[in-house]
């Protein structure tokens, strides 16, 4: 069994600062009272996932809370994996978990638990309520004990096996402990209160028979535990102090209770117990947070693995652009309450444009090129043009390109007939290149469908960028053709066109955007030919981008949109 100790984790680089100035909430104000009354000389929390799938955007709120508050606390947060149902436990899913919460910037290694870690301390106390006669084998089905239940208005009715003896169930755990039944055949339930009004008190299971080899206790075990009852003992023995958990496990903190109190009774555990505390979980809108759906969107192929963009796994965000510090400020900003929380996607986006905006560099990338030539600029001739890295923050230095007699620039900027107040590049008007001279248009070229294919320009040598002289209007970015680099650019968008893809009277699947990535080949500064995984730019007009992780780390160069600029979004 793993130590619990509650010696304080310090801060690690890229770990959110201490906040003493958080606002005040119900959790912080039971915290802060316990403290004074003595009850606890410091904070222990817990984050308890099952390696059973990838995080997602409404896990990082609890990781930020229980990590977060230990951290403000001068306390320590445990990760403890609910390793308890190993016919849907893979080690690819611990493994991203671990990488996912490392990620955030809250570092564990040293407080790292498993529920597996106290099979035997479980099984052990399991034999104890048999003893006291408080646990029985039933040997009913499943769908017998189901029936028996009873309703939310209704009791339910005993087991026949209630009365069993206490020498029988014994016996019987002992050879469901050993393989001698086959699934199902038998559980070990607490006997409680068939007639309790909270469903949970109805002679809960605790123990059931899996004939499956675990990936961290191999063919050792042939019952394994149920949630409720483990949580509950993992919770005291790792002296933790405030269990936080999402509202769905109000109803079941009267047994959490029950178990602990009676197992502190019998001297099996030490005074306090954990105190079990609930808050409202994380929906946010255009997404699905249900396990069963999120696997199926990634088996059946709607989206490309658990990693993909579009997809609200932590995975996901990371590889589209998200950063650690935009989700621990979009979980800052979401709080914590009892009332259940709807939350805007364009939330979760500003956060990310906030943390961007003072830290991305700044380059520009033409996404929808359109040829332009210089006519009366030297052919085979360039010059340097410069511009700052970050406009707030000088010391980042100036990148540089060249201007040359061919260019490209985004298609909207350019309006064969100009609607009023369209500023841009016009047939015979003028607009500045960014950071070189003002142009003007001479005249198109359309291919045989009508679509514009060159725009033949002339410059104004008298009007480089940062040498004075007249100026225009109109501002647009653009790539020179001599030190552009091509790349493919992919455009994320949200994987549903709709707030609530649960809402609908159809399948949740019908309201899946069909527009949700779009992908182009795109014209890019010189500076981002050397971009690497990680790094965040914003593409000046066009948003903010990143080196997509799988697909440059492939040899590739490819840059994933993270985020529009503006808010303002709408299903094509």
């Amino acid at each position: 069994m793993s130590s619990a100790s509650t010696d304080a984790t310090p801060p690690t680089r890229g770990e959110a600062p201490k906040s003493a100035a958080s606002v005040s909430n119900f959790i912080r104000q039971i915290i802060d009272a316990d403290l004074a009354s003595g009850k606890h000389q410091g904070i222990v929390t817990r984050f308890p996932p099952e390696p059973n799938g990838y995080l997602h955007i409404g896990h990082a709120k609890s990781i930020c809370l229980n990590f977060g508050l230990a951290r403000d606390y001068g306390g320590v947060c445990h990760l403890r994996f609910d390793d308890t149902n190993p016919v849907k436990e893979e080690v690819e899913y611990e493994e991203s978990i671990k990488e996912m919460v490392e990620w955030l910037g809250f570092p564990f290694r040293d407080k790292l638990f498993y529920a597996s870690d106290y099979f035997d301390t479980l099984y052990a106390f399991a034999e104890h309520f048999i003893e006291r006669g408080l646990a029985y084998v039933d040997s009913q089905s499943g769908d017998e004990i189901r029936a028996r239940r009873g309703t939310l208005t209704e009791p339910g009715i005993d087991s026949p096996y209630r009365n069993r003896s206490v020498e029988e169930s014994l016996h019987l755990f002992d050879e469901m402990k050993r393989g001698l039944h086959a699934d199902g055949a038998h559980v070990l339930r607490l006997k409680i209160d068939m007639a309790s009004p909270n469903m949970n008190l109805r002679d809960p299971a605790i123990y059931r028979i899996r004939h499956v080899e675990h990936h961290r206790t191999g063919n050792r075990w042939c019952v394994y535990p149920l949630y409720d009852y483990t949580h509950c003992i993992s919770d005291a023995l790792e002296r933790i102090t405030h269990s936080l958990c999402t509202l769905e496990f109000e109803a079941h903190r009267p047994l959490y209770d029950w178990v602990l109190e009676r197992l502190v009774e019998s001297g099996k555990l030490p005074a306090p117990n954990p105190q079990q505390i609930e808050f409202a979980r994380l929906n946010l809108s255009y997404t699905v947070m249900s396990k069963r759906k999120l696997l199926e969107l990634v088996e059946r192929g709607y989206v490309d693995g658990w990693d993909d963009p579009r997809f609200w796994t932590l995975a996901g965000l990371r590889r589209r652009g998200y950063t650690p510090a935009s989700i621990r400020l979009f979980a800052e900003r979401a709080g914590v309450s009892k009332a259940h929380q709807w939350i805007d996607m364009g939330d979760l986006e500003r956060a990310l444009r906030d943390d961007l905006d003072a830290v991305a560099a700044r380059a520009m990338a033409v996404l929808d090129p359109i040829r332009v030539v210089i006519e009366n600029y030297p052919e085979g001739h360039s010059e340097e043009c410069s511009a700052p890295v970050h406009p707030h923050d000088e010391s980042r230095g100036r990148r540089s390109f060249r201007f040359c007699r061919e260019v490209f620039i985004e298609r909207d900027d350019f309006m064969e007939h100009p609607v009023k107040g369209f500023f841009r590049l016009v047939p015979g008007g003028e607009v500045r290149l960014r950071y070189a001279y003002i142009i003007k248009c001479e005249r198109i070229e359309k291919d045989a469908a009508g679509n514009i294919t060159t725009i033949y320009a002339t410059y104004d040598p008298a009007t480089k960028s940062g040498t004075g002289g007249r100026n225009v209007k109109g501002a647009i970015h653009w790539v020179g053709r001599i030190d552009g680099v091509e790349a493919e650019v992919r455009l994320y968008d949200r994987l549903f066109q709709v707030e609530n893809p649960d809402a609908g009277e159809g399948d949740y699947k019908d309201y899946l955007n069909p527009n949700s990535l779009t992908i182009v080949r795109a014209w890019l500064e010189p500076s981002l030919a050397k971009a690497e995984v990680g790094q965040s730019f914003q593409f000046e007009r066009n948003g903010y981008f990143t080196p997509d992780c799988k697909l440059s780390a492939a040899g590739a160069l490819v840059f994933n949109r993270a985020v529009t600029l503006k808010d303002g979004w709408k299903p094509a």
